[in-house]
Formats: C-alpha cells, structure tokens, sequence
C-alpha cells in the first residue's frame, strides 16, 4: 500500500545472475504484447467517457480482482516476506486496518461520489468548499502521484538499462539511460492512449494472476523441497517461531496493535478512497451498488492475501535455514526482502519460479505507473483544465495533449531521479510525497463531518502547514515525546492538523 519504498525492485533484480539479458527482454516484450492485445479490444471507443470512466460498464468483479494486484503493488510482493523476519505477522495489524478503512470507503466516500457522478473525486472539494480547496486537493494529489510513479519507473529503468541496454550501442555510443525511459514510458502511453482506465480494470487483472501464481508457486515449489504438506507446515513448530501476529507491548514502538490498526485503517482511507489513482477504477462500475460489491469483496480477499504473503515469508526463512541460504547483503547489511529474489532466482527451485517471479516484478512495477499516467491525466484534465467545461470536439483533443504531456513529464522526473544519484535527497522527496495525504484526509473529513464553510483562498496555506508540522514532529518526536516514535499513525495527526486549521479559517 505505501508504495514508496520498491527500491527493493533494483536490487532484487541485481540477483538475476543466470538469465541472459534477451530472456529478460523477451519476457518484457511478451508482457507488453499482451497489453496492448488488451488496448486493441478496449479502446475502440477512443471517447473521453471511455478513458475517463469506462463508460460506468465496469464488471465488479473485475474490478475487485484488479485492485487485488493494485493494492498489493511492489512492497507486498518483495518486501512484505522479508518483514516476516523481523516482525513476524505483526504486518496482519496493518491489514485489519485496511479492512476496517475499505468499508469506511464503501459505505461514506463512493456514496457521495456517485451522487456527484464526478470524474475526478477532487471535485467533491470543489462542491463543498470552493475552487483553490478543489485545486489544493488535485495538487497534492498529482504531486504524489508524479513523485511515487517516476520513483517506480526510474527503479525499472535501471534494471532494464543495467541488464538489458548497457550490452546496446548506438552509432558506438553507450545506449542511454534516457533512451530506457522513454522507451518503458512510449509503451505504457501506447496501450493506455485509447482505452484510459478501461484499458487499466482489465491489464490489471494480468497484474494480480502474475503475483498470485508467483506466490502460489513459491509456496507449493518450497513445501515440495521440503517434504510437507501445507498441513504439516501449518502446525510446524518451526512457523510457530514467526506466526505472531498482535504486539501490545510498548505503546511507544511502532508496532503496538492500536497504532498499527488505526495507521492501516487510515492508510487505506487516504491511499485509496481519496485517491484519483486507486477510485478511479471503482467509479467505473455500473451503480454504487456494485462499486459497494467490489469494495468489500475486495477488502476481505485481500486479508487472505496478504496472510498467504506472510506465510510465504515465513516458509522463505525456514527454506533459507534448512538450505543454508544466506540472507542477501546490502551495504554491509542483511537485506531481508531480497531473500523472497534470492530464492525465487537462485533457490534451486527450478526456472518455472524464476519466470513468475520476473513477470510479478515487471507487472507489479509497470501497472502502478499506468494507472498513474492514466489518473494523472484525468485529474489535470478535470481538476486543473475543466476539460468538462469545452466544447466536445476539443475535449478529446485536449485529453491526448495532457496524455503526452504527462508521459513527458515523467520522463523528465525520471531522469532527474537519475542525475541527483543521492539516495538521501531521492528519500527526502519520497517521504514528503507521503505527507501530502494527511491534507486530503483533513479537507474531506471536514467536509463530510461537519457543515461548516471556510474561506477558501485560505485552504492551501492551511494544507502547506499540515505538511511541515507533520514533517518536523516525525523528525523530532523521540526528543519531544518521550520515545515515542511514529508509525503509520502520523497520517492521523497530518490530517487532523489540517482539520484544526480549516476550524481556524471557518466562515463566521
């Protein structure tokens, strides 16, 4: 879910000694292949209300299977296993969090974007506050957005250029590494360009199988090299060593049950029901009923899920330990979410793994910067350019330039992330970037939970404050509290600042 940490992707990749670059590229092309099979069927209607909204045709079902995949994105998929060595299942608190949030987003957010009928769930803002609270909300959104999706693409980027391209010369020169960029950007616009967010409900489902079968395979390749069935690694004493799932201990780590439970509950809230990327698939559905079906389903699917992802953690340490695998190093250090890699590509496990796993890797990576490049485009066009509000022969013209621009921009972010090479500067924008929630979840709270007005040229300065006093007490909370160290509860505090902010600019 917090998809800002998939650094792992690189050097999960710098584990893949056996397989030659053209394998590697052959599996690439092959994937796009079969998305842009999936663009030819649909994007036959290149209309703005197929780009934008699917025609509201969705299937639910669809949908909820898709946003398995979406959900679980990169950190589940490599890091989410290694987490098992450290803190056991306690990530299960995070998860019940999620369920809690997800319901929370079905039953009080789609209800008011369906009665809306709004493209860009930042327009919601507009209706309840003004035009900069609009504007302010599509802001902090495309921000995160275009810093989250540059960081994942730039992390594909260099795998592919370090694996694939660096063997590849032009004219005698080096291929470069912004001719790999623009080449990963050029086939996500090729497949997206037409079909938009219908494109997206159906290419995510690819996402989601290629995860699941590289888990599900993991876990019965692993189960069969060690002589067990899944009954006898169940009531191991060996899983017993890692299955503790509830930490009630310290209320000042940052693993305590209630700041895990309320830090997922909001997490999911923020990163999903106020999020242009994640709702923009669920509005695709045919009523809000059916949204309503595909969000709860959704939700508790996903806590099987991500037990199985746990479990897999826990078989990967107990293989690791029979074996003698050694948890990979990085930086003098033991790197735990590379040994899900490590095994999958140098386990012994057989080349069957391998292909999985690098299909979940390059799917999980480049479906969350589709969808992106997707939203991005919706948002600027409806939030920042009212695209609603021309005349019908130019919106389509207007979305296919915001389409490009956006695809450039990217690419310019991008190689930007390339030319700082300085992991600190790169990790300071990232977390940033994670703050910008914490105001969207104080405008909408505010305009949900109350019927208070507030002077709206006010909101953005109001927002800016959230984010640097959030900033500063997490950089700073063990001096000032006692201890204490946040978790993923600082989203609460972020928004609830703004809250108290918006309190202060209300309308007498």
């Amino acid at each position: 879910m917090l998809d800002f940490m998939p650094r792992s992707l690189y050097f999960a990749a710098s584990n893949i000694k056996s397989m030659q670059s053209t394998h590697i590229l052959f599996l690439i092309a092959a994937y796009f292949g079969v998305l842009i099979l999936i663009s030819y069927f649909t994007g036959k209607d290149n209309s703005n209300e197929t780009f934008f909204k699917a025609n509201r045709k969705s299937p639910w079902y669809l949908v909820a299977f898709g946003m398995i995949g979406a959900s679980l994105s990169g950190v589940t998929f490599i890091s989410v296993p290694g987490w098992v060595g450290s803190s056991q299942f306690g990530y299960m608190q995070v998860v019940f969090g999620y369920l809690v949030g997800y319901f929370v987003i079905a039953y009080v957010l789609m209800p008011i974007y369906y009665r809306l009928n709004v493209t860009s769930i930042y327009e919601y803002l507009n209706e309840r506050f003004g035009t900069v609270s609009h504007k302010t909300g599509a802001f902090f959104f495309f921000i995160s957005r275009v810093l989250g999706a540059s960081f994942r693409l730039y992390l594909v980027a260099i795998v592919l250029q370090q694996f694939v391209f660096n063997d590849i010369e032009v004219f005698g020169i080096q291929w470069p590494f912004t001719f790999t960029v623009i080449i990963s950007i050029l086939m996500i616009w090729l497949y997206t360009f037409r079909g938009g967010i219908k494109t997206i409900v159906w290419t995510d489902t690819l996402q989601t199988l290629f995860m699941l079968l590289a888990v599900g395979f993991a876990i019965v390749l692993i189960l069969k090299q060690l002589n067990w069935s899944f009954g006898d690694f169940l009531a191991s004493e060996e899983l017993a060593k890692y299955n503790k799932i509830w930490f009630t201990d310290s209320f000042l780590a940052k693993n305590h049950l209630i700041k895990q439970f309320l830090g997922g509950m909001f997490i999911a809230i923020c990163m999903t029901g106020l999020d242009q990327d994640m709702m923009q698939k669920n509005l695709t559905c045919k009523t809000l009923k059916d949204a309503q079906k595909n969000m709860v389903s959704f939700s508790l699917v996903l806590v099987v899920v991500n037990f199985f992802f746990l479990l897999l953690g826990a078989l990967l340490f107990i293989y690791a330990e029979r074996a003698d695998i050694a948890i990979p190093m990085m930086e003098g250090k033991q790197k735990t979410d590379l040994l899900f890699p490590e095994i999958a590509l140098n386990g012994g496990l057989g080349i069957s793994l391998g292909i999985f796993f690098l299909l979940g890797l390059i799917a999980a990576a480049y479906s969350s910067a589709d969808s992106a490049l997707t939203s991005l485009t919706t948002s600027f066009s409806v939030d920042f350019l009212n695209i609603e509000k021309k005349a019908k022969e130019l919106q389509k013209k207007i979305r296919g330039q915001v389409h490009v621009a956006m695809s450039v921009l990217l690419v310019i972010v991008v190689v930007i992330f390339n030319s700082l090479n300085n992991k600190s500067v790169i990790d300071e924008l990232l977390t940033v970037a994670g703050y910008t929630y914490g105001p969207l979840l104080g405008l909408f709270a505010f305009g949900i939970f109350t019927k208070e007005k507030v002077k709206d040229r006010y909101v953005w300065i109001v927002a800016g404050i959230s984010v640097i006093l959030s900033y500063l007490l997490a950089n700073n909370s063990e001096a000032l509290l006692g201890g204490y160290i946040f978790g993923f509860e600082l989203l609460i505090v972020n928004g609830l600042l703004t809250f108290l902010g918006l309190v202060l600019i209300r309308r007498e």
